[in-house]
């Protein structure tokens, strides 16, 4: 039997695997099988994918002093890098079973794009448990290129007029302009045809996630999301990271930007001094379970 936790951030929903307490559970497990049928919505617990918590590597020394390791898969069992509503998700978990000092705020978890720090809040009237987290995301990668973008590829096709960040992984951000701007085109969005499209066109050498976008206001957009490896997603951290500084980069939105997802709201701010994104969202414990193998 295997101990886990489900959990989400705006409906972006995990299993958590608490690696630090089971370390047997990374070395004795096909971890990319058991997010698949842990991930199934028909025949398993049912989520976006997999997320392992584990003491940070030697590597990163930060993270060993007040902190945790994230390793994310997910729900076709491929390897993630990051995940933003996942991330929150983490340090809930942490914070709240004890897995960290909880009298030390922030705390660093480490990742596969690095590692990163989250502030976070609790709530008095939830037994000071974690109620929202503040991820400083990093700084955006730029170069299409070098987040895998074959830009010939991206110039030969029309239907490829994106904005292309790096948040630790590869976005594509497709505004909706003009007359077909409005948040009711993007409701009508056919996803489930454009996303995989998208997801696997030969201009990605590592396939990519891919978000809608509709502008409110200089600080306000909606979205939607097609993630890469799991499909239609409530919400996506990452991916409101990289619409925040695509909406910057093309001179739709300012900076701070207040965004609406299916699952709920995101507030992204791409600090100018720095050059990092922070987000801040909910993070949410649904239930606990054991897995039957």
């Amino acid at each position: 039997m295997i101990p886990f936790t489900k959990m989400h951030g705006l409906g972006n929903d995990y299993v958590y695997l608490n690696a630090v307490s089971e370390p047997g559970i990374i070395v004795q497990r096909d971890l990319s099988a058991l997010a698949r049928r842990m991930s199934d919505r028909h025949r398993g617990i049912g989520s976006d994918g997999l997320i392992v918590i584990a003491e940070p590597t030697a590597e990163s020394k930060i993270a060993t002093v007040q902190g945790v390791r994230m390793i994310m898969f997910n729900a076709d069992g491929s390897r993630g890098e990051m995940c933003g509503n996942g991330i929150r998700c983490v340090c809930k978990y942490a914070v709240d079973h004890g897995l960290v000092d909880r009298d030390v705020n922030p705390i660093f978890v480490e990742t596969d794009a690095g590692v990163l720090t989250l502030e976070y809040e609790t709530d008095e009237d939830d037994d000071d448990r974690v109620s929202a987290v503040t991820v400083d995301m990093g700084a955006p990668t730029l170069d299409p290129e070098s987040i895998g973008v074959i830009q010939s590829e991206v110039d030969g096709d029309p239907d490829l007029n994106a904005v292309f960040v790096g948040m630790g992984n590869p976005h594509a951000v497709f505004f909706l302009d003009g007359d077909e701007g409005g948040e009711a085109d993007l409701k009508s969005l056919d996803l489930e045809s454009l996303g995989p499209t998208i997801e696997n066109h030969r201009a990605f050498s590592n396939r990519i996630n891919a978000h809608f976008v509709s502008v409110i206001s200089r600080n306000e957009v909606h979205m939607r999301t097609w993630e890469r490896g799991s499909g239609i997603t409530l919400a996506c951290g990452t991916g409101a990271a990289a619409v925040c500084v695509a909406g910057a980069r093309s001179g739709r939105t300012d900076r701070n930007v207040l965004i609406h997802l299916p699952g709920g709201d995101l507030d992204l701010r791409w600090d100018e001094l720095t050059d990092h994104v922070y987000m801040t969202g909910p993070a949410v414990e649904v239930f606990h379970g054991s897995w039957p193998e």
